[in-house]
């Protein structure tokens, strides 16, 4: 093992320390090998979150966000995800499941305080699942209690995916989360 981790692309573990047991609670990483799995890891996600939960998706362009967001949509009950799409233009989707879901994408943002035209303390405060994409450009706007989640490109079809709770709750569901993925692998 190298003595400088961060060459070969361990940084990771500089931002997020390891603790004796394993990662630092409500912390998790993962690699899928292609759409089929995030989607699947998506639907794992979906299928715990419950009402009043916010995620906020970080990532470059094509890293997986949205096929994420298509599948928490199926977890949360929602009938045909291929109508889940990035709602660029709009800002705002929704789609009813067994709870709500609120699909904002602030890729087109300039300013965090265009999001004031959104409705934006109902929709991070509200009832329903709101998922974010680009929700870097909103960071000062996000609530304390959100499940943030980073991907990275690793391959043409492979994606590092890195969750982690902000807060007790979204602490828990990240764990809960790894836990569901493990058994499932």
């Amino acid at each position: 093992m190298t003595a400088f981790p961060f060459l070969c692309g361990w940084s990771f573990l500089f931002k997020y320390p390891m603790n004796g047991k394993g990662q630092k609670k409500g912390i998790w990483e993962v690699r899928t090998e292609g759409p089929n799995q995030t989607l699947a890891l998506g639907r794992i996600l979906g299928g715990i979150l419950p009402e009043g939960s916010v995620i906020a998706l970080i990532g470059d362009l094509g890293s997986g966000k949205t096929v994420l967001a298509k599948g928490i949509a199926q977890g949360l009950g929602i009938e045909d995800e291929r109508e889940v799409t990035s709602p660029t233009f709009v800002l705002v989707n929704e789609y009813q499941g067994r709870i709500l879901m609120h699909h904002v994408d602030l890729y087109r943002l300039h300013d965090s305080s265009e999001v004031e035209d959104l409705g934006w303390e109902e929709l991070v405060s509200g009832a329903g699942v709101t998922l974010i994409e680009w929700a870097e450009k909103v960071s000062n706007l996000l609530p304390a209690e959100r499940v943030e989640i980073h991907l990275h490109w690793v391959s043409d079809q492979g994606r590092r995916l890195i969750f982690t709770g902000k807060g007790r709750t979204a602490q828990n569901l990240v764990g809960q989360l790894q836990q569901k993925w493990m058994e499932e692998e």
